[in-house]
């Protein structure tokens, strides 16, 4: 009998259920295909519009559904005009990480010879590389609540060892993983700014301590500053990438930047005993409804879900599902069989997604 694994599912706000629709569609699909695994998806209210009905962003029951899955896929959150009493935004998503303590953010580079990109990338270079973002400190640790007063405003940093050293171990391990893979030559660069904060010191140190234990990987340093400007100019030469909760987010759409657009950046955020899998882009409320959106991460969001699946549960049939959706997705974007308007096409929703179930045929 196949194992079954329960995907605890937010739908989100905006576009977020029209994104979510097909990509479960394409899961079903693949599984039944298979025979060598079952999904059972149940959906978890939150969000935005679920708070403005009834004063609750993330319910305790849609918490519990998530510590109890196997997996959790959710969609775009959030709506601009909806936010809490202090002004900032609603992010339920932001909260899982933290109740979760998922403090690997891992964000996906990739460029494929013959896709378009902003990039004029010589014809003999890809790009493949993986930013890992610490989730659950750094300057979002006092998220909602910094302190402002009318002459001042302050938030604090947080760094500890215990999740740093978490995340170093984490971040070593996917190297390793992408060059038995042949992804990658084994390299993890520790992205800070050591040379100002005292903070981005202590955690280069935690770095090079973890660094100390995998001699068979190459480690290094870089200013954050640099990196944003060799991201651009050279981002064939990274591998993984390392860094805290508020430079990699900054640099994760740096990186979507690279790919075309936030509508092709999928992510991941992963911790001990969960993981959280979602487009990295927003929910897109002007275009909500229209059928326009584009469920590219969204797709290659359930990709990293397989994925890590597979990985965790040693089932390689999820693994090669994952592989199999990751390529197809990839051929319809190089193809540009059947690109959204934000890519530059003017396909709707459900053709991407229909390209990507063709494509699927034929790897």
């Amino acid at each position: 009998m196949p194992q079954t694994y329960d995907i605890a599912v937010f739908h989100g706000d905006g576009i977020g259920p029209e994104i979510m629709r097909p990509t479960l569609d394409i899961l079903n699909a693949l599984a039944a295909a298979s025979g060598g695994y079952r999904l059972r998806f149940t959906d978890a209210p939150a969000g935005a519009a679920h708070y403005a009905r009834t004063g609750d962003a993330l319910p305790e029951t849609a918490l519990a559904l998530a510590r109890g899955a196997d997996a959790i896929l959710l969609s775009a959150m959030g709506l601009p005009d909806i936010r809490y009493p202090d002004g900032t935004e609603i992010s339920p998503q932001i909260a899982l990480r933290k109740a979760l303590t998922l403090f690997a953010g891992v964000r996906p580079v990739t460029v494929r010879a013959g896709q378009r990109t902003p990039l004029n990338l010589p014809p003999d270079r890809e790009i493949d590389f993986v930013l890992i973002r610490e989730s659950t400190e750094g300057l979002f640790h006092t998220q909602g609540r910094g302190e402002v007063s009318d002459t001042e405003a302050r938030e604090t940093l947080l760094i500890t060892r215990d999740i740093s050293e978490q995340l170093f171990r984490f971040a070593f391990d996917m190297a390793r993983s992408r060059k038995e893979d042949g992804r990658g030559p084994g390299r993890v660069t520790c992205v800070d700014k050591a040379n100002v904060f005292r903070a981005f010191a202590f955690f280069r140190g935690i770095f090079d301590e973890e660094a100390a234990r995998h001699p068979d990987l190459t480690a290094d340093h870089a200013y954050v500053d640099a990196t944003a400007l060799w991201m651009v100019t050279r981002p064939w030469d990274f591998d993984v990438l390392v860094t805290e909760n508020m430079f990699g987010d900054i640099l994760s759409d740096l990186g979507a930047g690279l790919m075309g657009g936030l509508g092709l950046a999928p992510s991941a955020d992963i911790g001990a005993d969960h993981a959280v899998f979602q487009p990295c882009h927003g929910s897109a409320p002007d275009i909500a409804g229209q059928g326009v959106a584009n469920p590219f991460a969204m797709i290659l969001s359930a990709a990293m879900m397989l994925d890590w699946l597979g990985t965790r549960h040693g089932n390689e049939a999820l693994n090669a599902d994952a592989r199999r959706l990751r390529r197809a997705v990839e051929t319809v974007v190089r193809d540009s069989a059947a690109l959204t308007r934000d890519l530059g096409g003017t396909a709707s929703t459900q053709q991407a997604a229909a390209a990507v179930g063709a494509a699927l045929e034929a790897v």
